[in-house]
C-alpha cells in the first residue's frame, strides 16, 4: 500500500541526524521525530486506539500537530485537525460527527475547546499540550500533559502500514460558513501522491527549509506535513503568521519555500513597503 508513513521511516533511517523540526530554541532530528510519532501512536494504541478512529487536534504549527500526522495514523487511526478558528458551536458539531476519540488541545486554544467540550455529545480523552513558545494565557483542559502522554510511549512501537492504501488518514471539515460543516475525507494513497507531487510542483530539493506560514489544520497543510520527510527537509514551526517573525526565520534559517494564502503575501510585502517610508 502506499502511505505517506513510509516517508518519515524512510527519512529516519538514511538522514537520522539531520534537523527535521526547528521550533524556538528546539531542534529535533529525524530519529527523534520517528521515535516520538512512534511514542505517540504506542500511547494512542494503550488506550484502545484502533483503525477508523478518530483522534481531534486543536493546536497551532507546532511539533506536536507535525508529530499527530503521524503517530495518530500510525495507531492506525485518523486524524482530525481543527481549524482554531471557528466557534465552539461549530467545534463541538465536528467533534460529534467525526465521533471523536481523543483531543489534543493547545493551552492557547483551551476556552474554545472547554466551551466546545461542554456543548458536545461526545467525551473524548483530553491530552494537553503546553508550548514553550506561548507565552500567553491558557489553562488545561485535560487531566494528562502532552508530553507525559508520549514518554508513556515505546519509541519503538511496532506500528503497521494500513491495511488497505484506501483507508482514511485523515478527515477534514469545511468551515460551515453555510450551515453545518461537511467532512472531507484523505485516503493513505491520496495523501502519499500529493505529498510526492507538491515536491514536484514546488521544485523541492533534498534538505529544503520548509517555513510553516499555511496552517497546519487547513487540509493537512496541503499535505506538506508529510512531503518534507520525502526530502528530508526541515519544517520551521511558527505559531502566528507576524511579518517580522517570517523575515527572521527566512534570513536566520535559510527558509527555502513556504505556502499560504494572498493575505499571507500580502503581510509580507507590505512589511517591505513600511521598512522603505
Amino acid at each position: 500500500p502506499l502511505s505517506p508513513l513510509s516517508f518519515l521511516e524512510r527519512s529516519a533511517a538514511v538522514f537520522p541526524d539531520h534537523t527535521a523540526i526547528i521550533h524556538g530554541a528546539l531542534r529535533r532530528s529525524y530519529a527523534d521525530f520517528y521515535a516520538r510519532s512512534r511514542r505517540l501512536a504506542s500511547s494512542l494504541a494503550k488506550r484502545g486506539i484502533k483503525r477508523g478512529d478518530t483522534v481531534s487536534a486543536l493546536l497551532a504549527n507546532t511539533p506536536a500537530m507535525l508529530e499527530c500526522h503521524y503517530g495518530v495514523p500510525m495507531a492506525p487511526a485518523v486524524l482530525n485537525t481543527i481549524n482554531t478558528r471557528l466557534d465552539a458551536p461549530i467545534v463541538a458539531f465536528q467533534l460529534d460527527h467525526a465521533e471523536s476519540k481523543v483531543l489534543i488541545t493547545d493551552r492557547e486554544f483551551s476556552k474554545l475547546a472547554k466551551e466546545a467540550l461542554a456543548l458536545a455529545k461526545v467525551k473524548p480523552l483530553v491530552i494537553d499540550y503546553d508550548d514553550p513558545e506561548f507565552t500567553g494565557a491558557g489553562d488545561r483542559v485535560g487531566t494528562i500533559d502532552y508530553e507525559d502522554f508520549i514518554a508513556a510511549g515505546d519509541p519503538d512501537f511496532a506500528w503497521k502500514m494500513p491495511e488497505d492504501e484506501w483507508d482514511a488518514i485523515a478527515l477534514n471539515y469545511t468551515s460551515g460558513t453555510t450551515g453545518d460543516p461537511k467532512g472531507v475525507v484523505y485516503h493513505h494513497r491520496g495523501a502519499y501522491l500529493l505529498a510526492v507531487g507538491n515536491v514536484l510542483t514546488g521544485s523541492m530539493g533534498k534538505h529544503c527549509v520548509y517555513l510553516w506560514t499555511l496552517p497546519m489544520f487547513h487540509c493537512n497543510g496541503w499535505c506538506f506535513p508529510w512531503t518534507l520527510s520525502v526530502v528530508g527537509g526541515t519544517h520551521v514551526c511558527l505559531r502566528q503568521v507576524r511579518a517580522p517573525a517570517m523575515y527572521d526565520a527566512i534570513a536566520r534559517h535559510k527558509v527555502t519555500h513556504l505556502c499560504g494564502a494572498p493575505i499571507v503575501m500580502a503581510t509580507l510585502l507590505n512589511e517591505i513597503g513600511r521598512a522603505h517610508v
